[in-house]
């Protein structure tokens, strides 16, 4: 259902400069293709040039924002933090589907599980043995839990995730669909040419508020837990190797692979394709950048880059000096030509 401009403005908390109140915004959209009934958001300078012949009806912008050429049909929505009031924006106009209470004919629930009340259970879903399922939580079609297996309220588990014996969820917590949470961790042991494997008897716990992103494996404790902290954010195709203790609020960006019996603290971000060696720390705040590969510990609040990991000012100076490294090849050349030249002559 359309709203205006106003409504927006006031649901959002922003004050409206420009254009026509009472116009209908219907849908958010980006910057660069936003249309006549939508809303946008200018939260860079590097979008700017793009506001002067955006068809938006209605633009989120900073207080600060000094921008020119705005169109005249454009309602800018000055508030203090405009990517907060897009994001509250998209809810609005973009809800989630809503799942009601229900149990379908087609799942199979063990005779133990205990479901909370308004709990969603899709076609197919399978939960097993001494299974609790919270209220308010939804197991959507096709999903696998397993025996023992603890989910807390308003959870939502997506299609085809699958959740091992033993694993426990906090509330409001999101498994997308193709994650894997519990499987075996990669323990063996070498003895007389054969890969002897360590039983893998572990879980997983997984704290309040956590996503994990399609395609993402979370592997058991060998013996104790591995452990996801409130509030971390995990990426698609992330794996998680272990007995790991993640803490909260932590941010592990896609292809992050994280070895086993790593303690990685409170805010640290993985960004994309970082890699981690087993054992290792990795301080409170720190950031490992892209493709980073880490084999020591990193302390708190450090930046680093590079495979091996250094800090970040040192690995793009070195960056900077491989790359002046074929002229000064040439110019090695030249000099050792001059030299040839000139002990030449004194014979």
């Amino acid at each position: 259902m359309p709203i205006t401009v106003k409504q927006l403005a006031d649901f959002c908390g922003a004050v409206i400069k420009g254009g026509d109140p009472s116009a209908s915004i219907y849908s958010a959209s980006d910057i660069t293709s936003a249309q006549s009934g939508q809303v946008t958001q200018l939260t860079s300078s590097k979008y700017s040039k793009y506001i002067e012949h955006s068809a938006a009806t209605a633009c989120f912008i900073a207080e600060s924002f000094t921008g020119e050429n705005i169109p005249a049909h454009m309602a800018l929505l000055v508030c203090s933090d405009p990517e907060i009031s897009f994001i509250k924006a998209v809810e609005l106009l973009h809800p989630a589907r809503v799942y009601c209470a229900h149990i379908a004919p087609q799942s199979v629930l063990a005779a133990s599980v205990s479901l909370g009340r308004d709990v969603y259970i899709g076609p197919y879903a399978v939960i097993g043995e001494n299974t609790r399922v919270d209220d308010g939580s939804k197991i959507l079609a096709n999903a696998y839990l397993g025996n023992n297996v603890k989910i807390g309220k308003n959870c939502q588990i997506y299609p085809y995730a699958v959740i091992y014996d033993d694993v426990e969820l906090g509330d409001n917590v999101i498994i997308h669909s193709g994650a894997i949470i519990g499987a075996d961790g990669f323990g063996y042991k070498f003895r007389e040419g054969v890969h002897v494997k360590v039983p893998q008897v572990g879980n997983v716990v997984i704290g309040n508020d956590v996503e994990i992103g399609a395609n993402t494996c979370v592997d058991r404790g060998a013996l104790g837990s591995t452990v996801i902290g409130a509030g971390s954010k995990i990426d698609n195709l992330v794996q998680i190797g272990h007995n790991n203790k993640v803490g909260k609020g932590v941010i592990m960006c896609g292809h992050t692979g994280v070895s086993g019996s790593c303690t990685i603290e409170d805010y640290v971000i993985l960004a994309g394709s970082a890699g981690i060696a087993d054992h290792v720390t990795i301080g409170r705040g720190a950031v490992v950048m892209a493709r980073s590969g880490v084999a020591n510990d990193i302390p708190a609040g450090a930046q680093v880059f590079g495979s091996p990991a250094k800090d970040k000012k040192t690995a793009y100076k070195e960056q900077i000096a491989l790359s002046k490294l074929p002229e000064l090849v040439k110019k090695m050349k030249l000099l050792e030509e001059k030299i040839r030249v000139l002990e030449e002559g004194k014979n």
